[in-house]
């Protein structure tokens, strides 16, 4: 049987390269209980300030150190073994206690076999997704104490571990424990899944049609959560209403049932508050008088159980007019519609970045770099056999459409104890005149953005983790552009679609294209120039402001003969080449600076007739700005002189099998890094060789 791929989850990434097994071998073998060097039981594993109070010092101790009837799981693994400690991470708990409630994908998470008696040496795994990849996570036991109880995350029986181990692994993917404070419940239920989560509010639903939806949900495996937005102010997050709720609180939503009373029939939900405690404590809740005429054999069903263990049943009615939005989350879009046809879903991800000066180019407000943001293809052939009667993005027409979810992710925002999310969005554009062959070879321009408007899109750019979007389309060939809402904002992202088997989506494939320069003639001026100064004084040192090396790359860049040396009809041409250059500099250095931004780069590029991919432009302005955001004019000349020798190399290759392969494998050949590339390495190599400037000249 083969090996499951890497990344998945019965075959996770190793996070810091550290092998469960490997370890926990040693450690029984040692008889010395697992000690982590990565997340070590210091100060800056708590992510915040030390307290100056010597009497709130922080311990760090095992299981059975703070308990002598420690373990791992007792009895069952439930919603009520999770109480949120001296940390505001309310919305991973509300999220883990979700999962609780599906023993499937619990033990993705929290692989079963794990105890703090049999082999046990002090060391546990975890599971979490990241942006595509299942990564394990291996932490020691060792837990932060404030005056001998849990500084976090604890259970109610105060004898069970599981979970606070659980978010110690997640602080140590993060980053530390500071690092979890604030969030959204979304996030938390996506890592726990690698599902989709997605907002509903709530007023958009009648509080039948809304229970029923929320009903399919959980029978199908999603995880949901619910919570009441803050308006007014931000000092009213945690503010406990008349009835019992927190405002700005995560609660995990864990069950849906009904009950018939007389004639009427009672639509209910159960919560939980992952602080462990404050109860809802109007109708139908623990105490509610409303169960006095309910039958016992029924509230034994539901399990009613009048224990202040923060979680409480709430009539859907009662729901609706209280909280604001639902959180849902599921590994399969078919989940999302209550009547929804199951259908053979594809995943496809790609991974990319935001850089300053480069792909950064911020909203459609900014008309001339938002075309600089990285693009995507996205195409459509298979049309659904079904429309979901209910689907908010439904035309209202009869013509049958492709389903698609898209949604983008930003990266590695959470620092220390602080967020730092970026305003984010993506756009959906149908290209109607382009073939998906022409589409995936270049990137569209300024003009194109200017004249077309999105055929979908994300939303309002939001400060949040995710944004996602399902949409029914036409068939077709469509571009899918990820932003930040300023330009020049660094950052990465991560973004993956949901489409019926057939359609697919792709990034711009790396595709170089070259037309020949026609040099401007050599003027009269010129040739009377290089006459009166040849062999006496270098001009492009003292007219042009060209530094020693590139005059060196610039004549190296001719053929030579193998001579140090130019003829004067070589100097003539050359001199002719540099002041074209420095025409075309000027009319993009717009401001007059003396410098050019990088996202004028790819345009000069087109003005010297090169046409770049983002991810080339991105490369040059690394190599050739000097670390700069911007590049000064002896850059922008080294670099076309290193394009215009590497298509050299390609025009001048005599084995058609090698140009077959195309340009990646010539310029491969010429540096010599390869015998005999695939495409893969010769892509790989081509970006190193450009990076590094290891062209042979």
């Amino acid at each position: 049987m083969s090996e499951a791929p890497l990344g998945s989850s019965e075959n996770p990434i190793k996070f810091k390269d550290q092998d469960f097994e490997t370890l926990q071998a040693e450690c029984l073998k040692s008889g010395v209980l697992f000690s982590d060097p990565t997340f070590p039981a210091e100060q800056k594993s708590i992510g915040t300030p030390e307290d100056p109070d010597p009497k709130k010092a922080i311990q760090w101790k095992r299981p059975k150190e703070i308990s002598k009837n420690a373990a791992f799981v007792e009895d069952t693994t439930a919603t009520t073994d999770i109480c949120q400690g001296q940390l505001g991470d309310c919305w991973l708990l509300a999220a883990l206690s979700c999962l609780t409630a599906h023993p499937s994908l619990f033990v993705k998470v929290v692989p079963p076999n794990q105890s703090l008696s049999d082999r046990y040496a002090g060391i546990f795994h975890f599971k979490f997704w990241q942006y595509g990849e299942w990564v394990e996570v291996v932490v020691d036991d060792r837990l932060p104490v404030r005056e001998g109880r849990l500084l976090f995350s604890y259970s109610r029986s105060r004898n069970e571990f599981w979970s606070a181990l659980v978010e110690k692994a997640y602080a140590k993917l993060i980053g530390s424990y500071g690092s979890l404070k604030g969030g959204n419940i979304s996030e938390g239920m996506e890592d726990f899944t690698g599902g989709i989560a997605r907002s509903l509010e709530i007023s958009s639903r009648t509080p039948r049609v809304l229970w029923r939806s929320l009903a399919a949900a959980l029978s199908r495996g999603s995880l949901l959560s619910c919570f009441i937005q803050v308006h007014a102010s931000t000092s009213d997050i945690g503010k406990v209403t008349g009835e019992g709720l927190i405002r700005g609180h995560a609660y995990a939503i864990t069950d849906a049932d009904k009950l018939t009373k007389t004639s009427d029939e009672i639509l209910l939900l159960r919560l939980r508050n992952p602080w462990g405690f404050i109860e809802y404590c109007g109708p139908w809740s623990d105490k509610g008088k409303e169960w006095e005429n309910v039958d016992p054999t029924e509230k034994e069903r539901i399990e009613v159980k009048c224990v202040e263990d923060g979680e409480f049943w709430i009539s859907a009615e009662d729901f609706c007019n209280l909280f604001d939005v639902v959180e849902l989350c599921s590994v399969n879009p078919d989940s999302y519609d209550e009547e929804s046809t199951p259908a053979s879903w594809a995943i496809t991800e790609h991974e990319g970045c935001w850089l300053p000066g480069s792909s950064a180019g911020g909203s459609r407000k900014y008309n001339k770099t938002f075309c600089k943001n990285p693009q995507y293809t996205l195409v459509l052939r298979e049309k659904d056999e079904n429309e979901d009667e209910d689907d908010e993005d439904d035309m209202g027409d009869d013509v049958r459409r492709c389903t698609v979810l898209v949604e983008l992710l930003q990266k590695n925002r959470r620092q220390r104890d602080k967020l730092n999310f970026l305003y984010i969005a993506f756009h959906v554009y149908k290209v109607p005149y382009l073939s998906s062959f022409n589409v995936s070879n270049t990137c569209l321009d300024r003009s194109f953005f200017m004249k077309n408007r999105p055929a979908g899109r994300s939303g309002k750019y939001k400060a949040q983790r995710g944004v996602w979007r399902k949409m029914r389309l036409d068939p077709g060939t469509y571009v899918i552009v990820v932003s930040t809402y300023r330009p020049n904002l660094p950052g990465e992202f991560f973004v993956r679609t949901f489409s019926k088997i057939g359609n697919t989506l792709d990034m711009f494939i790396f595709v170089l294209f070259f037309y020949q320069v026609m040099t401007a003639p050599v003027s009269s001026e010129d040739q009377e120039r290089v006459q009166m100064t040849f062999d006496k004084q270098a001009v492009l040192e003292k007219d042009y402001h060209l530094p020693l090396e590139t005059c060196r790359e610039l004549i190296f860049g001719e053929d030579t003969k193998g001579r140090c040396a130019l003829s004067r009809e070589q100097a003539g041409t050359l001199l002719a080449s540099v002041r074209n250059l420095q025409s075309i500099f000027s009319q993009f250095d717009e401001d007059s600076s003396g410098s050019m931004s990088r996202f004028e780069l790819s345009s000069a590029l087109q003005a010297v007739e090169f046409q770049c991919d983002n991810k080339v432009v991105e490369l040059l302005s690394e190599r050739f700005t000097s670390g700069e955001l911007d590049m000064p004019f002896h850059g922008f000349v080294s670099c076309v002189t290193r394009l215009r020798k590497l298509f050299a190399l390609y025009e001048s290759e005599t084995s058609q099998e090698v140009k077959d392969r195309g340009i990646n494998s010539v310029s491969i050949k010429h540096a010599r890094l390869c015998t005999d590339p695939g495409p893969e390495q010769a892509f790989h190599f081509l970006l190193v060789s450009i990076h590094s400037g290891c062209f042979s000249f």
